[in-house]
């Protein structure tokens, strides 16, 4: 398949910044963006490009395997670390600037490992929509001097899915996963126990055939949110009841379901403007 003009300008630019960086350590986790990231930046690159899988409680032990297995099976270099988010009060109290605190954390790391592999550059996987969401990470982001080609680049999310699927990406139609912090209401506190609880009950949907799901924890109550088209499914009889037996195992008392179906950052629908500034 041709690239469209627009498009195909945006692919031309991103290989151009990527080959002006000389080298970078790239913040990888095995997602859309930040995969397709790594693997243009190898092809332009080689042995100038360090890939650091972050290893966190916040993160199900899956998506890290993931991201290893990609790594190995392109011969790119790579770093495992591990990030330890909720020893950080400010992060654990869970205020809307939540991720803010975690990507400093992140960050840090990745320039300190830049600096002693002799890498010019931190990148990550940020892409144009973002800057239409709220991201508070990008300020620890600036504040550290950490690049996003994609963004950089002008690509979308829906462009990067197609430049992976041409290049032959098995994470082109990946759904899209935030870390399990996302799934807690601002300020209710994040705790290893309820961390667990939300990935089993996020794989247990997966096992069940949802592909983009989401396990909103308000205490006693779960909030399923899936892609909209799969509402009427999990409302069968049958599947519901399964459903509503293995999330009161896990220690809810309530089980719902958000008609409006899955949306990026549902969270942030709470918050007034002066928490967003």
């Amino acid at each position: 398949m041709k690239l469209n003009p627009a498009l195909e300008r945006k692919y031309k630019q991103l290989k151009t910044i990527l080959q002006e960086m000389g080298g970078l350590v790239v913040g990888y986790s095995g997602g859309v963006d930040s995969t397709f990231l790594l693997k243009t930046a190898q092809e332009i690159l080689g042995d100038k490009v360090l890939a650091v899988i972050a290893s966190s409680e916040t993160y199900p032990p899956r998506e890290i395997e993931e991201a290893i297995k990609l790594a190995r099976a392109w011969g790119v270099r790579y770093k495992l670390i591990e990030t330890h988010e909720l020893q950080d009060p400010n992060f654990r109290r869970n205020p809307p600037q939540r991720c803010y605190y975690c990507k400093k954390e992140l960050f840090s790391q990745l320039k300190k490992i830049a600096q002693e592999e002799g890498l010019p550059w931190v990148v990550d996987g940020s892409n144009y929509d973002d800057l239409q969401d709220f991201r508070p990470g990008t300020r620890a982001r600036d504040e550290l001097g950490v690049r996003s080609p994609l963004q950089e680049a002008r690509l979308t999310k829906e462009e990067i899915r197609y430049l992976s699927r041409l290049a032959g990406l098995p994470t082109w139609n990946k759904p899209s996963f935030a870390c399990l912090a996302s799934r807690f209401p601002y300020y209710s506190e994040i705790n290893e126990e309820v961390l667990i609880k939300i990935a089993q009950a996020e794989e247990f949907l997966r096992s069940q055939g949802f592909k983009q799901v989401r396990l909103r924890h308000h205490g006693a109550l779960a909030r399923i949110e899936v892609s909209p088209e799969d509402i009427p499914r999990l409302l069968e009889a049958k599947l519901r009841q399964k459903v509503v037996q293995r999330l009161k195992n896990l220690g809810y008392q309530y089980v719902t379901i958000d008609l409006e179906g899955y949306r990026t950052g549902s969270m942030n629908e709470v918050l007034r403007e002066s928490d967003s500034d």
